[in-house]
């Protein structure tokens, strides 16, 4: 029976990356299948833009949970997908941010460069991708190795910046159309995981 209890544990340790790898592509598989099959109602590039960042939000406060849920759940191998989830967090950003240059911008460089200085929500939202592009980039081990234990810890908890810049890109994106019933959602979301880490620094 131990043998066996055993074999299953390494096929669960196995199986959950690949698992969880398909199911955070399932998002953008659905996109891509309603782009083309005209399921995205009047104004598709809009609604790319948006689903792509809600799902942006949607994975932040997941691997902001992943943490919590691993303590509470006595869960370790959660600990093995935080990279994964961050990184595809770092990748339904950068959709995003290809999706507003693409169909807001047309890809001209200058005219985005104009839209950001020119408009705080976009300059909020793309300063929160550049943090992103640091902690991607500084995700794998040999960073590590390289920036030294304390200094990673360090610059991968800019992920709270994020996660605030995040919020209020969404704030002031929805604030025009006073419709903040999601925003709160997403920010009473983020601050009771946040509350959560503070709570475990004072304990």
């Amino acid at each position: 029976m131990a043998t066996q209890a055993s074999a299953v544990w390494r096929w669960q340790r196995l199986a959950i990356k690949p698992l969880w790898f398909v199911t955070l592509l399932l998002p953008l598989a659905w996109l891509v299948y309603a782009a083309f099959n005209d399921l995205l109602g009047a104004n598709p590039a809009q609604a790319l833009v948006r689903a792509s960042g809600d799902w942006t939000l949607r994975l932040l406060c997941l691997v902001l949970a992943l943490t919590p849920l691993r303590i509470t759940a006595a869960w370790p191998e959660l600990a093995r997908l935080r990279r994964m989830v961050g990184l595809f967090v770092f990748f339904y950003a950068t959709l995003h941010a290809l999706c507003y240059g693409w169909f807001d911008m047309g890809l001209e460089p200058t005219d985005m460069a104009k839209d950001i200085g020119k408009r705080p929500f976009i300059l909020v939202g793309f300063s929160a991708w550049l943090l992103l592009l640091a902690l991607a980039l500084t995700s794998w081990d040999r960073a590590v190795r390289w920036l030294g234990g304390h200094n990673w810890r360090r610059l991968h908890r800019s992920v709270y910046a994020v996660a605030g810049l995040a919020v209020l890109h969404f704030f002031w994106m929805r604030a025009a159309k006073n419709d903040l019933a999601e925003v709160a959602l997403y920010a009473v979301i983020l601050a009771l995981l946040l509350g959560w880490r503070v709570w475990r620094v004072l304990r």
